[in-house]
């Protein structure tokens, strides 16, 4: 029997969404549609310090304006956090996970010493250069119970030993676009999925939540398809379903920036203020106004 198709649009709520989050759920409610599928909305605040309740009445708010139907409630991360926690705890049965000392700005430093930033956003986030890799247990416990500060890093040597040693290595993954994918752990390091304040990451957190929802095709912009990289991994070491992936182009302005919240790009909130209608939005992104409910 074939699973039912389920996607999933997946915003933050750190400030209003602009017509790239709208092209983007657009993807995910097509999809959903043209399958007979369910069409999800996950509100990922995680990040406490930047969500606002504000920002998810708007993303409510903008979504029934233009017409995206999902089932209520909303799966809220916050709400969430046992779910991740077990995962994590999960992955330290596994003895994949290493705690990492380092500051950002060690880790820019150590990074321009060795002349490897990242270069016009080839991968997501610079590649940690692995300085607290090497760190033996007794002195990382150590510093752990006098209170540093930490994070939980991936190691993606171990990950691979450890999958090598289950016989789930090597992974792939499937992207309409780009077609079968073999994961490569060097595009991305030994990314952070857990802190000492919050005990879970993006990376983490979309991983389990697309596994509880049974989500089957994960459709976001083309930004995160190096993370598929990790979430493949985190996938096959959790005995998690894998998803199909669809990593579509981004929107850009006319100076051919991304369209982007912190670029302050204009608001759908702004747009509606305006008066422009739902059908002159998804017409000015390419797509076909959507029937009425």
């Amino acid at each position: 029997m074939v699973a039912k198709m389920v996607t999933r649009f997946a915003p933050s709520p750190t400030g209003y969404l602009h017509l790239g989050h709208a092209y983007s759920a657009r993807m995910g409610f097509d999809a959903a549609r043209r399958h007979g599928g369910t069409f999800l909305l996950r509100i990922e605040d995680i990040d406490q310090t930047r969500c606002r309740p504000e920002f998810v009445d708007g993303i409510l708010e903008d979504m029934h304006f233009l017409g995206l139907r999902f089932p209520t409630p909303v799966r809220k991360q916050s709400d969430h956090m046992a779910d991740y926690e077990a995962a994590i705890q999960k992955l330290l049965a596994l003895d994949v996970l290493y705690p990492c000392f380092c500051t950002r700005a060690e880790i820019a430093a150590e990074l321009q010493a060795a002349q490897s930033a990242p270069q016009d956003g080839a991968q997501p986030a610079p590649i940690y250069p692995g300085r607290c890799r090497s760190l033996v247990p007794e002195e990382a416990a150590a510093r752990m119970s006098q209170g540093h500060n930490y994070a939980l890093r991936l190691s993606t040597e171990k990950t691979e030993r450890r999958l090598r040693d289950l016989g789930r290595w090597p992974l792939d993954f499937f992207d309409t676009h780009h077609g079968t994918v073999a994961v490569s752990p060097s595009l991305v390091g030994d990314v952070v999925l857990a802190r000492k304040e919050v005990r879970t990451s993006y990376h983490l957190a979309v991983v389990v939540d697309d596994a509880i929802q049974q989500v089957t095709l994960v459709t976001r912009g083309e930004d995160l398809f190096l993370s598929t990289h990790v979430h493949r991994q985190l996938q096959a070491l959790l005995d998690l379903p894998t998803p199909r992936y669809a990593h579509h182009p981004l929107l850009r302005d006319v100076d051919g920036e991304r369209l982007a919240k912190r670029r302050g790009s204009e608001s759908i909130r702004s747009l509606r203020q305006k008066g422009m209608s739902a059908d002159e939005m998804w017409a000015k992104i390419g797509c076909e106004p959507l029937p009425a409910v």
